[in-house]
């Protein structure tokens, strides 16, 4: 299955919802189908739960989704029991995973050999985890994790190919000031 697929899907559907993304490919390609000052890329391997988390916390009132990889997810398991624990209700947590570390030279992650990060989430408290099997799998389980108002974790299987998409139009550090003033419009709030 193609990652890219899945996000089309998602760009559907997820409106105004701040959106979270891992270091890698997939940041590109979710930018492409949905430019906006909405999306943060987090450049670091393992922070993207983490930094999700804080963000949903933090706004309540609004859908945040991360976009997370197996690499990147397995570099901080610590950080699904603090998201079981918190719990927040308007937090998506997607992993694709593609069994490799794609941002660092595509070695094998453990979830080739076996792990199970949706397994790995139940455990961890994480009551709303699950497997999408096929796109179309996919495509409901987001409508449904975007129309509730609870925890979800969404793994789904997906090849190594990449979309041929533009590269990222900014650095780091305009993404997060326009990330930032971005929430301050829509929340109407000061950071």
């Amino acid at each position: 299955m193609k990652r890219f697929t899945c996000l089309q899907a998602l760009a559907q559907v997820a409106g105004d919802a701040l959106v979270v993304s891992s270091a890698g490919a997939m940041t590109l390609e979710w930018y492409s189908l949905r430019p906006s000052d909405g999306n943060f890329r987090v450049r670091t391997l393992g922070l993207c739960s983490s930094i999700a988390l804080g963000m949903a916390l933090g706004l309540p009132r609004r859908k945040v989704i991360a976009l997370d990889g197996d690499g990147s997810l397995l570099m901080n398991l610590c950080s699904l029991p603090t998201i079981a624990r918190m719990s927040p209700d308007n937090l998506l947590h997607i992993v694709f995973d593609n069994e490799v570390y794609e941002a660092s030279g595509s070695k094998k992650t453990a979830t080739g050999a076996g792990t199970d990060l949706v397994g790995i989430a139940r455990a961890a408290g994480v009551n709303n985890a699950r497997w999408a099997n096929s796109p179309e799998e996919f495509a409901n389980a987001i409508r449904v994790a975007l129309s509730g108002n609870k925890l979800c974790f969404i793994g789904i299987k997906v090849s190594t190919e990449r979309a041929e998409v533009p590269p990222y139009p900014m650095d780091e550090v305009e993404n997060k000031y326009r990330f930032i003033r971005h929430v301050e419009r829509m929340e109407k709030i000061a950071i």
